[in-house]
């Protein structure tokens, strides 16, 4: 029996397809870990783009996936908006999904200009599907992630983790498993007429389970005890005057509670910016960080001027003088830079240090014994390309190569909602790419100690008060995405690209597209 859908201008059902298996591919990730229903609703996506041959349409069919499937995927954003930041709950509603159907523009754009390509070359489904959409799909997730400071959050390669896929986060990274995930989701779409198709999933599948095998990365020096900290102090009241003194308490006594060689707060766990601090609050910190020879990692507004302050951790070392710094330089528009245009928006939802400085992306590791600990601040591990950076940065001796990477964050702004295992699945893809240990040390949840090979070794129950303490081995060297970045997918997508323009034949031209089986 053959699945008959009306056309557009007869029927909206095909964008409702679309719409529905868009909204659909929140199950892909984590916490729900289906990761076959991103390939399958993206498949139903092609499928439905491969029947039709005009912009405009191929257009509609993207905008409607891409906004069904960022609108469910980033709904917790409401919570920050409405629940902490005081907006309506009409206007949190309307800002999400404008944010959602806003950045579903970019697809829309890609799917509509695939859609314009297979017409304008006259492509059969073959070249289409395995050709054209993989390479449009790669440079549509490439593109979110660093337009206009980019917003890749449920990248569809995040959704892999745990599947066959992640052998190729550290040859490809997050952007090219979206690429081998398209491949697989076009080869599905030919399934109704082709048999070769199963061939290609089976190999694509197979090579990623392959290439988990191989070791990119090499054990450095001794491991390091660590100790991360969640002090799941509720956000509607870490910044009230009455609880700062709690929340200093706090913080001091899980810090002095017990000596490692590493101790980590959350995000901004100390609510004053550091000229705000009581005047022994650090030197006590100092002190016992000399005495127990335990590094310190305590997250903090760092102020350097009158409306000049930054998102930074400052770092205690046994015996030295100086406090090492780290700054966030990948601000979120809205809660941490304030938009050209957008003060008013900021300044409704009363959102307290709305506006920090950045800082330059190559900032050096902190030295903790014979590990280098490289921090990032919540949302900055989004970014895999500029942590590829920062560790490629020691070819030439620019900067000491990190062994373990330190993520603090605070998401209590989301509550108890699905952005928290959405973050943790995010490290852990920065973990595969890296071949490194990720710690996260978070206020709320999702604190845990993740591997070199993105498995989760040890966690704290979110929204519980609690020490996770661990032993962690640092590694060194270099994987192919540290080393080349998204370099390597972008040319293979262009490089798809031409190959679908190379073997399209002339339009009105009967001739056979050496891709297509008849």
């Amino acid at each position: 029996m053959t699945l008959r859908l009306p056309t557009t201008s007869q029927s909206p059902l095909t964008v409702l397809l679309a719409l529905a298996a868009g909204a659909s591919t929140v199950f892909a990730f984590a916490p729900f870990g289906l990761w076959p229903v991103q390939i399958a609703t993206l498949a139903l996506m092609f499928w439905l783009l491969n029947r039709e041959a005009g912009f405009r349409h191929g257009a509609l069919l993207g905008w409607a996936y891409g906004s069904g499937w960022l609108i469910a995927g980033v709904h917790w954003l409401y919570i920050s908006m409405h629940r902490y930041g005081g907006l309506p709950s009409w206007m949190a509603i309307l800002a999400v999904i404008l944010l959602g159907t806003s950045l579903s523009v970019f697809m829309a754009l890609g799917t509509g200009t695939a859609a314009w390509l297979k017409k304008r070359w006259s492509l059969g489904p073959t070249a289409f599907l395995l050709l054209v959409m993989p390479s449009v799909w790669a440079l549509i997730e490439w593109t979110r992630g660093w337009i206009f400071t980019g917003f890749p959050w449920v990248s569809s390669g995040y959704a892999h983790t745990g599947s066959p896929l992640a052998g190729y986060a550290p040859l490809i990274g997050v952007y090219g498993i979206a690429l081998v995930s398209a491949l697989i989701a076009g080869c599905f779409a030919l399934l109704p007429g082709k048999k070769l198709p199963l061939a290609g999933v089976t190999a694509l599948l197979a090579a990623g389970l392959g290439l988990r095998g191989i070791e990119w990365t090499q054990p450095n020096g001794s491991p390091v005890s660590v100790r991360l900290l969640q002090g799941n102090v509720p956000q509607e009241m870490k910044f009230q005057p009455g609880q700062i003194e709690a929340t200093l308490s706090l913080y001091h006594d899980m810090i002095v509670e017990k000596p490692a060689d590493l101790i980590a707060t959350p995000e901004t766990a100390i609510p004053l910016l550091s000229t705000q601090l009581p005047p022994d609050f650090l030197s006590l910190l100092t002190d016992f960080s000399a005495k127990s020879k335990s590094h310190l990692i305590l997250g903090i507004p760092v102020s350097d001027g009158p409306r000049q302050y930054s998102n930074s951790v400052l770092g205690m070392t046994p015996g030295a003088g100086n406090l090492y710094r780290y700054d966030k330089h990948h601000l979120v528009p809205f809660g941490e830079f304030i938009p050209p245009g957008f003060r008013w928006f900021v300044e409704m939802m009363h959102i307290p240090l709305g506006d920090f400085n950045s800082a330059g992306l190559l900032q050096a590791p902190f030295r903790v014994r014979e590990q280098w600990v490289l921090p990032n601040i919540c949302y900055e591990d989004l970014f895999g390309e500029e942590i590829a950076s920062q560790l490629r940065a020691s070819r030439d001796g620019k900067l000491p190569q990190a062994t373990i990477l330190l993520n603090v964050s605070n998401i209590a702004w989301f509550g108890d909602s699905i952005a928290l295992p959405q973050h943790l699945q995010i490290s852990q893809m920065r973990s595969i790419e890296t071949g490194r240990p990720m710690l996260r040390s978070t206020n709320t949840g999702m604190t845990a100690v993740i591997g070199p090979k993105g498995d989760v070794t040890g966690q704290l129950h979110p929204f519980e008060r609690g020490t996770l303490a661990a032993n962690v081995q640092g590694y060194g060297g270099l994987t192919p995405y540290s080393q080349y970045g998204n370099i390597p997918v972008v040319a293979m997508a262009i490089l798809l690209l031409a190959a679908a323009r190379f073997l399209a034949f002339p339009k009105g031209k009967n001739q056979p597209n050496p891709l297509e089986t008849r």
